[in-house]
């Protein structure tokens, strides 16, 4: 037999013959709950949802913040990198991008960033910034928010938090809702404020971080509005020669209004209390392994969303280190990172990230893209070190372990590291559920364990979450200690909890980390809050979920995604796209059915080098993607990997697109089609696409 299938195939028949290696701990286990009949399960280890890991010391945000500040005073915990030049640089078709040469990281102790907070909570108060007013922190991610968000916590003042890639009705309606009167923002952001200035009804007061060329945007802002304009440094000046005492909040105290980016319609504001984060901060410090203050985090994500401020959180309790990064600048290949110079990844080599599923999946198509594009040696090793690693990882005694993994991983997986500076030791993915192939790849070619995180805007990112030795797939863990998890009947869509093998349903979430409800919206927030008989609160998640038999979740399906097509049959669009979304040739999809038709029809963002790498080996020539989108060879060539994913994933006919438009422009945040999670805002798209739609349907 020839060597390569050999290494592929006798691990395979002799695993079959001998068993494979079983897991078979419990990690959730019933609970008996009051509200709704349903079948509830609590994380195995904590009886009652944890409310503070630090009972009786610390119960807000705030208290946390100074607590680390003062144990870990002289370690490391704000860094951010130093920018050494800008520039631009022309493509050869006449485009012209921004190029970044940026530095080493340069870092703020706890006790220095704790000098920064104080000095920043007096100067709002010297700016004339009331307790009973509200701050907007509209910026992007780095250290000056988090500085300017502890500095609110500790005068007791809400934070409204916003996308920075939030358009314009949806900003102005965040800012008018919650009647703030004063705004935190990044130079760009000041801009967008600029636009929109005279439909601001309560805004007073503007603090912009310093940057090159926010001195225009400024001058602009004096010029066309009546704020009281203040850069970060004068107002954390102002603080420092006019110290003021704290006036700090209590648990029960509103810390957060967050604005969701919203997947349909204006966005809603979720009121989080102190209490509801703290309650996620402390379940998660039980989960993560060895979490402390030798760990360096990479964040990049928006803090406006709550996956990366309550993972920030967790760092702060922990006395970790954050380094702030960017989307555009975390790899030496990134698009704003110029030729030469090292990506944040690279810099930093941070132990600990967290991810959003679709960045996860362009990691894998970039690792998969390298290797396809070498061939010869290169991908032989690779495809013989990945199938071994992933025996073992499926639970093969004979797959690659011990001596063996360490080769593989110095010979081949080392340089896969290096792209996220080759020290990661444990990887949390929330905002959506991650396909069980990312997953597989990222666990190998990263040689850490990845914690599939489940939780809402609603219930502060509480949810489940699982454990660093579960290699299973598909699934997100048993319930955070923070919360129970119940599901109930949802007969209309075909989901009971006394379904076999495992009980379905929709998955509803309740515990001390559930939040007060949507901001002036109270129709909205009786409609998916409830309290139970026993004082318990409870969010309707929408989401549809079945428990294994260890009492950990899987999501299958979703009440909002489903649609009755005209014979009768349900499709799920959700599940279709992600069963589709294996395809090689698929970006990112949208599957749409219409009601009053027999079928369903798909809008698929192309992958570049997918659809590029067919097109030359079929020698097909073209002058653009866009064209090559519209070809009739191409499109039937996406059409049939479609349908072989929809097969392998067990589809029925009826779910399966019978017609596709090929797109070649990506679908982004800053385009307004996808959230900054880059979940799918399906209105937008079918609203942004309703001719093509249509012609599909035709």
């Amino acid at each position: 037999m020839n060597p390569y299938l050999a290494s592929i195939f006798l691990p395979v028949i002799l695993s079959l013959l001998l068993g494979t290696r079983k897991n078979n701990k419990k990690r959730g286990v019933p609970v008996d709950v009051g509200g709704e009949p349903g079948y509830a399960i609590r994380n195995y280890r904590f009886e009652k949802p944890v409310e503070s890991h630090w009972e009786g010391i610390v119960s807000t945000l705030a208290e946390l913040f100074e607590q680390s500040c003062k144990k870990f005073a002289y370690m490391p915990l704000f860094g951010l990198r130093k920018l050494i030049s800008r520039e631009i640089e022309v493509s050869p078709d006449g485009k012209s991008f921004e190029k970044l040469h940026l530095g080493e990281y340069e870092w703020l102790s706890y006790g220095e960033a704790f000098k920064a907070v104080c000095n920043f909570a007096s100067g709002l108060v010297h700016l004339g910034h009331g307790n009973d007013e509200r701050v907007a922190i509209f910026a992007d991610t780095r250290a000056e928010w988090q500085i300017a968000l502890q500095g609110c916590f500790r005068r007791s003042v809400p934070v409204v938090t916003i996308y920075s890639s939030l358009g314009e009705g949806a900003l102005c309606h965040s800012l008018n809702e919650t009647e703030v009167t004063t705004v935190v923002c990044g130079p760009k952001e000041l801009k967008k404020l600029i636009d929109i200035s005279g439909q601001l009804d309560t805004v007073k007061r503007v603090i912009y971080i310093n940057e090159a060329g926010v001195s225009a945007e400024v001058s602009l802002a004096k010029n066309n509005s009546s704020w009281q304009l203040s850069s970060f440094e004068e107002v954390q000046k102002l603080g420092q020669e006019n110290p003021v005492e704290p006036v700090m909040p209590l648990a029960s105290d509103v810390a957060v209004i967050m604005y969701t980016s919203g997947s349909t319609g204006l966005p809603k504001g979720v009121m989080m209390t102190h209490g509801n984060v703290l309650a996620t901060v402390s379940a998660v410090m039980t989960i993560v392994p060895r979490l402390g203050s030798k760990d360096v985090y990479l964040a990049y994500l928006p803090l406006a969303h709550i996956l990366e401020l309550a993972a920030e959180s967790v760092m702060i309790a922990a006395g970790a280190s954050i380094g702030y990064g960017t989307p555009l600048t975390l790899t030496d290949t990134s698009n704003k990172i110029k030729r030469g110079t090292k990506g944040d990844s690279s810099v930093l080599k941070p132990t600990l990230m967290t991810a959003v599923p679709a960045i996860l999946d362009r990691v894998r198509d970039g690792v998969r893209k390298k290797v396809d594009t070498k061939g010869g040696m290169a991908k032989t090793l690779f495809d013989i070190s990945y199938q071994r690693r992933l025996a073992a990882i499926n639970g093969s005694w004979f797959g690659a372990w011990g001596l063996e993994k360490l080769l593989w991983d110095f010979v081949v997986f080392k340089k896969v590291r290096a792209i996220l500076g080759g020290h990661i030791r444990f990887l949390l993915s929330g905002g959506a559920p991650l396909s069980g192939d990312t997953q597989r790849f990222i666990n190998i070619c990263l040689g850490a364990p990845i914690g599939q995180g489940y939780g809402l805007t609603e219930t502060c990112a509480g949810g489940a979450f699982s454990e660093y030795d579960d290699t299973s797939v598909g699934r997100v863990g048993a319930p955070l200690p923070c919360v129970y998890v119940k599901l109930v009947d949802w007969p209309e869509g075909g989901y009971l909890t006394t379904d076999s093998p495992m009980p379905r349903g929709e998955i509803v979430i309740g515990g001390p980390s559930v939040t007060l409800g949507y901001f002036k919206n109270e129709e909205k927030t009786e409609e998916v809050y409830m309290v139970d008989e026993r004082g318990m609160r409870w969010f309707y998640t929408g989401d549809i979920g079945h428990f294994h038999p260890d009492g950990c979740l899987e999501i299958i399906d979703r009440k909002k995604d489903i649609v009755k097509l005209q014979h009768g049959e349900y499709v799920s669009l959700g599940k279709v796209e992600a069963a589709l979304s294996v395809s090689p040739y698929v970006d990112n999809i949208m599957v749409h059915a219409d009601p009053f038709n027999s079928f369903c029809v798909a809008l698929v963002v192309a992958s570049h080098h997918a659809l590029e790498n067919w097109a030359s080996k079929q020698g097909i020539s073209y002058s653009d993607i866009s064209e090559l989108c519209k070809m009739p060879e191409v499109i039937k060539e996406v059409q049939s990997s479609l349908v072989k994913a929809a097969k392998e994933a067990k589809l029925e006919r009826f779910e399966i697109p019978s017609k596709i438009e090929l797109l070649s422009e990506p679908w982004t945040p800053e385009s307004g089609l996808v959230t900054a999670a880059l979940k799918l805002k399906r209105e937008v798209i079918k609203k942004a696409y309703v001719d093509n739609l249509k012609k599909l349907y035709s």
